[in-house]
This record gives C-alpha cells, structure tokens and sequence, in this order.
C-alpha cells in the first residue's frame, strides 16, 4: 500500500484528538470523521485501523519510537502495526523523517514485563495478583488482536439458519457463535448498517457474550423484568425477545443520551413489551415503587470494561487505579438498590465486562453476606437449561484467550 501525505497527516490529527484520554477513542473518532467529510472510505479505513493500531500497542511504540508525538506514533504505526515499508511510506515523509523511520524499525527496545503486554504497569499488576501467570500472559495476548464482530438475530424475526443464508446471498460470511445459540460471528468487517436483516431489526450487534448474559437471567413470558442499566438496550431488546413480546421489561438507565439511543433500535425489533424508563439514580422512585415486585432483574454494573480491551484498547490508558475502589462502591451500591425490586423466589443477575476480582467475586461475595435471603445460584447449571454448554463454575467467567468473546463476569443471585 502506498501511503499518501493528507493520510498521514489525517492519522496524525486523529491520534492527536484521541491521545489526551478525555473520551472515549470510538466517540472522538467519530465526531473526527464528522469535522473531515472530505475523507474518502479508504481513508476512513486507514485512520481508524491505525488509532486503534497504536492504541493497541502503545507501550511498545512510545518506548521504541521515544516520543509520545502523534506524529512519530503515526509513523511508527504505519511501518510496524499496518505493515508499510518505507518505500511505500517514504513520499509522505520529510528527509528528517524519512530518517528517524530507518532508525525506527532498526530499534529494539528492552521492555518491561507491562510494556511487553501493552499494559500500564498497575493493571499488570493487578493481573499478575489475580491470575496464573500462563492465564494471564495469554489474556494480555489475546487483547492485541481486533475483536471479531458478532450479530445476534431477533428470534422474535428470523431463525439463526436463515440469517446466515440471508447473509451469505448478500456476500457477508458468517458463523454460529460457538456458545450463544442466537449468535453469529462475521468475517471481516462489512458495513451492515443499511442491510435489509439490519434495517428490519432481524440481526443486531452484539458480542457472544453479552448474549448469554440474557440466558442466566432465563426471563419467563409472563414475567415483569428489570434491566437495571440498560445502556443502548442491547440485552434490554434480548430479554424481551426471549420472553415473546410479552410481560414487561423495564429499561432503567440514567443517562438520557442513551436511552434516545436505544429508542430506534428498539422500533425495529418489533418487540412491544420493553418500557424505557429514565432514572435519576439508583434510589429513583420508579425503583421505590417496584420493590418487591420484579421476577428477574439484570445488573450489568458500570465497571472498567476490561473485559472489552479488544475493542476499546483505550480503557487501558484512561483508567486509572484510583478508578477501580471507586467503581466498586458504585457497584456495590447498585447491586444492593436493585436487589430490592426482587420478588421472594425471583432472580438477580450481576454482572460486569471486567476481568478484576475487585469488580465481580468480591462484589458478589460482600453482597451475599450482607443480604442473607439471596444465596449464589449456578451459572453452568443455568446455560446447561438452555442448551449451551459451557461450565465456568457457578459463576460465568469469560475469557477472551479461552472463550473468543468479551470478558464478562456474572453472578447468579437467587431470592428465597
């Protein structure tokens, strides 16, 4: 690939936008394309592959390019990460960068144990305490590597064999997802936005994952359900799916933007049984005036997102350790205001995309000892109900080294 000066310079401006860490690196590379309509869809293409390229593998790059500059890390990931020779990358470079490149690629940098993962030294850490070194190791590895994209169809419209014949007529190969029986896994990463599965509502994104999140809570038809974060309504539009269009589920969150998000989505699924609910937080009185009311309830914490360094590698450099007892709190405080909508008999689900004991079995097991009517259910025992096999013990622990999706925790919690 040649590589032009305006694209180079367009990196240059991209990673310049996302390197502070202020947001999220998908959300200013969005509002980036947005300000630069002028860029061409290879370009888009070439600017978000190398962003998250050098987020990916920034450790590395800073030591061996050493420099923080956007503009040596743009460099050094066209040569290293996205594979360009000089030759090819040479006409968008100065003599004096031209250069610095030749001694770039004949560096080899002495790393630390963390800049060899790709990690910041304190999450290494806190990985090296909580797991065996040969789990941990290929945990990191399998975080370099892009996430594959996963659809679950709408079981409400489409079988799991026609939505993959319906892709395959249209060019798009895709797979059963190994666990999730509504899942499939896409080669590539074609733009699905406008296709008729997608516009119907047939298919939505989603990570395996987060898929079987939606079987642990194992909603009934005539049940009355919470989804205690909804977030964009991804498991929110599951749950229902599962339950026919019938009962009730309410889509608590406490972010407007959100839910103005998942309303569009939820108009195509077709389902007519999901009420978004917007909160002012966990002690809102639409919790107060459901206590004691609700079958099943879902509680898919804010968490670190660890789980998900695949597809946001920049959580690694925005999280900071102060974050994580912070987020525990929170978590825990959650956790205890939607335990209180369980019905006697009813089930709660915790969970996080963590991989940190901090976010999840300590969460679970401070909760339990405090809340005595609630006692840890089996999560395998649960999945096998529901045909998938899957045994991580009686709590869900998904890697994406053993497991090829997200890393999910969750938590069965049934109220006697």
């Amino acid at each position: 690939m040649t590589v032009r000066a305006s694209q180079l310079g367009a990196l240059t401006d991209a990673l310049a936008a996302v390197l502070p860490f202020k947001e999220p690196a998908d959300s200013v590379l969005r509002g980036f394309f947005r300000h630069h309509r002028g860029l061409g869809q290879d370009d888009r293409a070439f600017i978000a592959e190398g962003v998250f390229a050098a987020l990916r593998r920034l450790a590395s790059l800073r030591v061996q390019a050493g420099s923080s500059s956007p503009r040596r890390l743009a460099i050094a990931a066209t040569v290293r990460e996205l594979g360009a020779s000089l030759r090819e990358i040479e006409g968008a470079l100065s003599i004096a960068e031209t250069a610095w490149a030749k001694e770039f690629k004949a560096a080899k940098p002495v790393l630390s144990p963390a800049e060899a993962a790709e990690l910041p030294d304190w999450l290494w850490d806190k990985l090296t305490a909580a797991l065996p070194a040969g789990e941990r190791d290929a945990l990191v590895r399998s975080w370099l590597a892009p996430a594959p994209l996963d659809l679950r169809i709408n079981s409400m419209k489409i079988t799991r064999d026609q939505a993959q014949a319906q892709l395959k007529a249209t060019g798009i190969d895709a797979e059963p997802t190994p666990y999730s029986p509504l899942g499939l896994r896409v080669a590539g990463k074609p733009a699905l936005q406008s296709h008729p599965l997608f516009t119907s509502g047939a298919i939505e994104v989603q990570d395996e994952g987060s898929q079987l999140l939606g079987l642990l809570v194992a909603p009934r038809r005539t049940d009355m359900v919470a989804d205690f974060c909804a977030g964009a309504g991804g498991k929110t539009m599951l749950l229902g799916a599962l339950m026919r269009s019938q009962g009730r589920v309410y889509a608590f969150d406490v972010s407007r933007a959100r839910l103005a998000r998942f309303k569009p989505r939820l108009a195509r699924s077709g389902l007519s049984n999901v009420q978004p609910t917007l909160i002012e937080n966990e002690r809102d009185t639409h919790i107060k005036r459901l206590a004691g009311k609700i079958d099943r309830v879902l509680v898919d914490a804010p968490c670190s997102g660890f789980g998900t360094l695949r597809r946001n590698p920049d959580l690694k450099w925005r999280q900071a350790a102060e974050a994580i007892p912070e987020l525990a709190i929170k978590q825990a405080r959650i956790l205890a205001a939607a335990a209180t909508l369980v019905k006697p008999g009813g089930r709660l689900v915790y969970a996080t995309c963590s991989v940190l004991p901090d976010e999840n079995e300590a969460i679970v097991e401070s909760f339990v000892g405090a809340h005595p009517e609630f006692a840890l259910g089996d999560a395998a025992a649960e999945l096998r109900r529901a045909g998938v096999a899957l045994d991580t013990g009686r709590t869900l622990k998904l890697s994406t080294a053993r497991h090829g999706c997200d890393g999910f925790f969750a938590a069965v919690l049934e109220r006697s």
